[in-house]
């Protein structure tokens, strides 16, 4: 091999080389807001929105998926667009509630399972402006408030379910098990490859080509996807918006982040991800489900998931005439006062050396409620594995060389914090919703620090910011 030859392959790997490292750099840079950001807003919506959770006079079976539970044929179902009509809807009113609860993103279902599109596609007409009474594009309004508003926006798009479609088979939980079985009953002529050319990337091309900016593009249910295709997928959302975010949901192993549906990870998770966890039981707008978590437990599955490295996603189900309801307004106003105040510690942070503790080792909690299938055929639905147990612990994060320790729902005057025991010296105590300096007194035992009380409409947690010693 002569010199120049040498010199050639030399080069050669260094554009390789280079080009990785531009690459992951460009990706690492891509991802810093979202890892900045922990606290999102979900929004499903779509025509099972108006139903509210009833079909035929009756409550549906499978909530927001009753199409396929209750055997509905495609004619029938789409005829809830002749009476799809969100005349309240308020694209600037989304995001103030957002961005006042303390949120920094918006994900919204452009197209949910039933493959009905809530936007403008040109290249199929089952979609909102086509088919509905209300002949507009939400999504641009919504788009266009989250830029005016400085509010990161996301389009969550159902990859391998879609009702709609001729070719879209199923195998979860069993060969055709969330398939359209009653337009489309055979599995085996189904071939996914077409509709993945026909209505996967005309719509996701459209998503991206029609709204100016989109941050984050969330896939939900890979199915049967190809390793080919995820990737062809990857390459056009990238050919077209570079800086777009895309979950793990493109399927085969690709995407910035992890999801956790209806859960939070045990321990400390190094790679970057993120729940999506529910106010109330369901996803969409069902009229009778009116239990939602309380401020304070939503609040605390903020800090428990910042404190493991995630972001939260919290789903709202608006109604068919385009509102918040109240119970999520009233909760997600109550996070804001809250998050105004003591926020400092969650946004822009990362985990510390242990993420929480309880002020007795021995009492172990139960993180996870174990959902058992058998009693729960419906699982893709109604699925919260979250704890919903209120009891006083401490969480921890840390930003810029501070602790940052949120005390949660201490009925006392006082808390011990174990974790910060006089192992190393503290500095300074600083509670963060008032921003003066505590009493405290830090001992073998752990750091003493007095916890003030709380009116029944006040979130009982406490943020302090804590200095050691150099």
């Amino acid at each position: 091999m002569n010199i120049a030859t040498k010199k050639r392959i030399l080069y050669s790997l260094i554009v390789i080389y280079s080009s990785l490292n531009i690459s992951y750099a460009q990706s690492s840079e891509k991802m810093d807001w979202w890892k900045d950001a922990k606290f999102g807003m979900f929004m499903h919506w779509g025509l099972y929105s108006e139903t509210a959770g009833y079909w035929d006079g009756h409550i549906a079976k499978g909530n927001e998926h009753f199409m396929i539970h209750e055997k509905i044929s495609l004619k029938e179902y789409g005829k809830i667009a002749n009476d799809f009509n969100p005349v309240n809807f308020d694209a600037e009113k989304w995001v103030l509630t957002a961005k006042e609860a303390g949120m920094k993103y918006i994900i919204i279902t452009s197209k949910h399972h039933d493959g009905f599109a809530m936007f403008d596609s040109p290249s199929n007409d089952y979609n909102i402006k086509k088919r509905t009474p209300y002949a507009t594009d939400p999504m641009k309004a919504l788009v266009d408030a989250c830029h005016k508003y400085d509010m990161k926006f996301g389009f969550y798009y159902s990859l391998g379910r879609d009702w709609e479609d001729p070719d879209v088979a199923t195998n979860w939980p069993h060969k055709g098990g969330r398939s359209n079985l009653v337009d489309y009953p055979d599995e085996d002529i189904k071939v996914f490859s077409r509709y993945f050319k026909r209505k996967v990337k005309p719509q996701i091309k459209e998503l991206l080509t029609q709204y100016g900016k989109i941050d984050v593009i969330w896939f939900d249910t890979p199915e049967l996807i190809s390793v080919d295709e995820s990737k062809e997928l990857q390459d056009l959302i990238q050919g077209l918006q570079p800086e777009c975010i895309i979950n793990s949901r493109i399927g085969n192993g690709l995407g910035d982040y992890q999801v956790k549906e209806q859960k939070i990870v045990e321990d400390l998770e190094v790679k970057p991800w993120e729940a999506c966890i529910t106010m109330s039981k369901n996803w969409g707008y069902i009229e009778y489900d009116t239990i939602y978590k309380s401020s304070e437990l939503m609040t605390r599955q903020l800090l428990e998931i910042v404190s493991k490295g995630g972001n939260l996603l919290l789903n709202n189900g608006p109604t068919g005439k385009g509102e918040i309801r109240q119970e999520a307004q009233e909760r997600l106003q109550e996070i804001g006062t809250w998050m105004k105040l003591n926020s400092e510690g969650i946004y822009g942070s990362t985990p510390w050396k242990t993420h929480s503790e309880r002020p007795n080792d021995n009492d172990k909690k139960e993180s996870q409620v174990k959902v058992e299938d058998k009693k729960n055929t419906l699982k893709d639905a109604v699925n919260d594995a979250t704890s919903k147990e209120i009891f006083p612990e401490t969480i921890f994060t840390q930003k810029d060389g501070f602790i940052y320790a949120y005390v949660c729902s201490f009925k006392g005057d006082k808390a011990v914090i174990k974790a910060l025991s006089s192992d190393k010296k503290i500095k300074s105590v600083t509670q963060l919703d008032n921003s003066k300096e505590v009493s405290w007194k830090q001992t073998k035992v752990g750091l003493e620090l007095g916890i003030p009380r709380y009116s029944s409409t006040e979130i009982p947690i406490t943020g302090f910011k804590i200095e050691f010693e150099k």
